[in-house]
């Protein structure tokens, strides 16, 4: 029977004040308050903020002390002496190893409400406002097999070829080939591939030898257009039996649009080489969004969650309130699915990225969808903005979709110079976004905050916020 040790244990401690008293390996019993950015319990014991991955608001747990720091602890979930009733059984039979997802024990209506609190509170503690209007979390409907795309590195198990993700901090792979947030399609083909592999032996990439060939199988599907494009991503740009590998995929995935084959030479944990080179079929799959049409190469950046990125971009549309009339910026472009979004109710859009491969294509996906209003240029936006506005070019609305690190600190200075009449701001950060906007401050007014829940069963929230010059 597991005992729990206490305070009043053999021996003293040292109590330094202020400091962490815990030590590692120590079981504890916990109340658990809320959850952390990441999804995790958090409760207190002895004073002290503790960690409990799995544990849910409102639980009584029993846990084992695994990290010590200088003002928190983290914990191993034991047990629950008291459970949440939001609590739920994961449908995943991995999903304890595996780390893709991190709130499948939560329900899901608890997660919306809990990704619209965690805006919230990123907002109340950057900014100090309490009472800003922040709408529901739009969810899905079926918040299962939405992701478009895997990227699943590939490994040499008890004589097995496994595809999966690695366990959070460690390089155990987990066989994720069956998960239930990709689409049915996408599991498929790695199952196929897998299996195909082991069949002709071809070689599998070992990470401590930097030897073997096949690294990660990359499978993506256009959910409207239901093209499928399969890469493989090798060490080597030889590819043993690569006739025999083609003609049994053909075979047996005969939905396959496009094999490619992706060469990273290195030993790095990037996922992409820079040598990329068409095996079978189509160089691009194609895949649309509303009447935008976007071609899509193995490394090209596309939202994973198609179903909610509509909702997510008639929602920017909304928060721009464009008549026809407007010059709009789409900062952070990308390959340009916000920008050809929104050309259509726009007199012009000027879409800007630092990247020369995501202009490239976004000025393809304008021309496929037949969009003569949007023009897109190569360069930082914070430097492209402030050179155009000292030549007095004035946009009406601009729209930023910056990283989860957010707007770079001159781009919000060169906003501040265009002021421009409204700022939406897509964001897959509540914290950074908060800090932004308290800047932002200065010359605007929030009117709106829209949580999107892209990553159902994640702790991952976007939101679209409506920022208005002030009078």
């Amino acid at each position: 029977m597991m005992t729990l040790q206490t305070k009043k244990r053999s021996g003293r401690r040292r109590q330094i004040p202020g400091s962490i008293r815990l030590r590692p390996s120590e079981v504890v019993a916990m109340d658990v308050n809320r959850l952390g950015i990441n999804g995790e319990g958090i409760g207190y014991v002895e004073r002290q903020v503790v960690f409990v991955d799995g544990a849910l608001p409102g639980e009584k747990v029993v846990a084992r002390i695994t990290e010590v720091a200088a003002n928190f602890a983290r914990a191993k979930l034991l047990r629950i002496v008291r459970q949440s009733k939001q609590r739920v059984k994961p449908p995943c039979p991995v999903y304890e190893r595996c780390g893709g997802c991190t709130l499948q024990h939560l329900d899901y209506q608890a997660q919306l409400e809990w990704k619209r609190e965690l805006v919230r509170e990123s907002f109340a503690r950057y900014t100090g406002l309490q009472d800003l209007p922040i709408q529901p979390t739009i969810g899905m409907d079926h918040p299962w097999a939405y992701r478009n795309k895997a990227q699943l590195p590939v490994t040499i198990v008890g004589g097995r070829v496994m595809a999966g993700l690695y366990a959070p901090g460690t390089h155990k792979l987990v066989d994720t080939s069956d998960c239930p947030i990709q689409h049915p399609t996408t599991n498929e083909i790695v199952r196929v591939v897998r299996d195909t592999l082991e069949e002709l032996s071809i070689p599998i990439y070992n990470e401590k030898k930097h030897s073997g060939v096949v690294r990660t199988i990359v499978p993506r599907i256009g959910f409207e257009t239901g093209e499928v494009q399969l890469t493989l991503v090798t060490r080597t740009e030889e590819l043993p039996k690569k006739r025999e590998l083609i003609e049994r995929l053909r075979q047996r995935l005969p939905d396959l649009t496009s094999i490619m084959q992706n060469v990273n030479p290195a030993k790095t944990p990037l996922i992409f080489g820079e040598k990329t080179i068409l095996l079978w079929g189509k160089q691009k799959i194609e895949e649309r969004l509303g009447n935008v049409r976007f071609a899509l190469s193995p490394r090209a950046f596309f939202q994973l969650n198609p179903e909610q990125t509509t909702k997510l971009y008639n929602l920017v549309a909304e928060a721009a309130e464009l008549t026809g009339k407007e010059v709009v910026v789409d900062a952070y472009c990308g390959v340009g699915t916000i920008g050809l979004w929104l050309a259509p109710q726009a007199k012009e859009v000027l879409g800007i990225d630092a990247i020369p491969e995501a202009i490239a294509d976004a000025r393809e996906n304008a021309g496929r969808s037949g969009i003569g209003n949007a023009r897109f240029v190569v360069g930082q936006a914070e430097q492209v903005l402030a050179d155009l506005v000292k030549k007095g070019y004035r946009p009406d609305v601009v729209v930023v979709d910056p990283p989860r690190t957010g707007c770079d600190e001159s781009l919000l200075r060169a906003l501040l110079q265009a002021l421009p009449k409204r700022i939406v701001y897509v964001s897959c950060n509540p914290a950074t976004l908060a800090k932004d906007c308290s800047i932002l401050l200065d010359k605007y007014e929030i009117r709106n905050v829209q949580p999107v829940d892209m990553f159902p069963q994640t702790a991952h929230v976007e939101s679209v916020t409506k920022l208005e010059l002030r009078p």
